[in-house]
């Protein structure tokens, strides 16, 4: 079996990701929906939230090597990042830099200040997914 972020290439480069297509005609609920990968520019949102979600964002971004997000944070969300392809560093205020290397997953906890650092030769690419945290 080929790792996912093989795949994922192998479908952009073939090109099967084209439209954003809703399954079901659109009403005031979310739907179901496709969507490609492709970013021609550094970031490129794909989830908006409301009223395409209940609540949930997510976006594309492309890093070139040096390259950094900037410092932010998502305030009351909490955010993941599916590496796709290449290394950097999640850098979290007040902590050491987390390295990661694709295929890899990296978690921030809502209200936490941070930045994605690329750091390595090739393009960084990741998705992020940033969500309204349910706090216990």
């Amino acid at each position: 079996m080929r790792p996912v972020s093989t795949l994922l290439k192998g479908l952009l480069a073939a090109g099967m990701f084209l439209s954003i297509s809703p399954i079901f005609p659109q009403t005031a609920s979310p739907q179901p929906l496709t969507m490609p990968l492709v970013c021609p520019q550094g970031d490129c949102p794909l989830l908006k939230g409301v009223p395409q979600t209940t609540g949930m964002r997510s976006g594309f971004v492309r890093l070139k090597p040096g390259a950094n997000v900037g410092w932010h944070t998502t305030g009351k969300n909490e955010e993941a990042l599916v590496i796709l392809h290449g290394q950097g560093t999640a850098m979290i205020e007040g902590r050491a830099g987390q390295p990661f290397t694709a295929p890899a997953l990296v978690y921030i906890p809502p209200a936490t200040r941070h930045n994605v650092m690329n750091t390595g030769k090739e393009l960084l690419e990741y998705v992020y997914v940033v969500a309204p945290a349910k706090l216990q």
